[in-house]
C-alpha cells in the first residue's frame, strides 16, 4: 500500500462540513493539509480552527495556490461550485491524483435525491475538466460530524474508491486507511461513480430517520 505519510494534501472546499471534517483527521493523523476556498481569507480562518482541533500541520490559501502547494487535491465543493472550482485549478493539478468526493443531489419535501449528470458522474464531469489529472473518486458517505469529532475515536465504515489508474487509487485507498476505522476499498472504475454518488442520497435519508451518522461496510473483503 502506498505511504502517504509524506503527502501534502489539499483540500478545495475545506471550509465546508465534508472537506473540513477529512482536514481534521488527516491532520490529526500527521499529515500537511492545506484548506483552500475562494477567499483566501476564509481558507486561513478554517485552517486555524482546524489545527487547533487536530493538533496538526494546517494552512489556508485561495483554491489555486491551495493545489498548487498540495501533492493530492480533494475536490470537497458543492455541486454548483464544482465545474467552476475545477475549471480555476486545471494548470495548479496536473499530473497530480485528485479526488472527487462531491455529491450531485437536490432536496425536497421528500427528500434528497441524485441529479443527473451530462457527463455521467460528477467524478466523470472532473476528468472531462481536467485532463491531464489522475482523478478518482472517495468519500461520498462518510459523515462530516463523526469525522470532526475526535472524541469518535473509530469511524466505522468502508470508503469505495473508483478510478482507472490502479497507483491513484491504492493511494487515495491508504489516505482513507489513515483514518481510524476506516478502511479504503476498491470500488470499480470511473464509469462507476454514479450510482456511488447517487447512493449518498439513500445514506442520507437513513440518517435522517433513525438520527444515526451511518455509513457503509463491505463483507467477506
Amino acid at each position: 500500500m502506498t505511504d502517504v505519510r509524506e503527502l501534502t494534501v489539499g483540500v478545495l472546499g475545506g471550509t465546508g462540513a465534508q472537506g473540513r471534517g477529512l482536514a481534521v483527521r488527516w491532520a490529526h493523523a500527521g499529515l500537511r493539509v492545506v484548506i483552500g476556498s475562494r477567499s483566501a481569507d476564509r481558507a486561513q480562518t478554517a485552517a486555524s480552527e482546524i489545527a487547533e482541533i487536530s493538533g496538526g500541520d494546517v494552512t489556508g490559501a485561495d483554491n489555486a495556490a491551495c493545489a498548487a502547494a498540495s501533492d493530492l487535491v480533494l475536490a470537497a465543493v458543492p455541486w454548483d461550485a464544482h465545474e467552476p472550482t475545477l475549471t480555476t485549478v486545471r494548470a495548479e493539478v496536473a499530473g497530480k491524483i485528485v479526488v472527487d468526493c462531491v455529491n450531485p443531489l437536490g432536496f425536497d419535501k421528500q427528500g434528497p435525491y441524485a441529479l443527473p449528470v451530462s457527463e455521467g458522474s460528477a467524478a466523470q464531469q472532473a476528468e472531462a475538466l481536467l485532463p491531464d489529472s489522475r482523478v478518482t473518486a472517495a468519500f461520498h458517505h462518510v459523515s462530516a460530524v463523526s469525522l470532526a469529532d475526535l472524541s469518535v475515536e473509530l469511524v466505522d465504515l468502508d470508503v469505495l474508491v473508483l478510478g482507472d489508474d490502479r497507483e491513484a487509487t491504492d493511494t487515495v485507498r491508504a489516505l482513507a486507511d489513515v483514518i481510524p476505522g476506516v478502511r479504503g476499498v476498491y470500488g470499480g472504475r470511473l464509469r462507476n461513480a454514479h450510482q456511488v454518488e447517487a447512493l449518498t442520497a439513500n445514506i442520507i435519508a437513513i440518517n435522517r430517520r433513525y438520527k444515526a451518522h451511518a455509513g457503509l461496510r463491505i463483507t467477506d473483503v
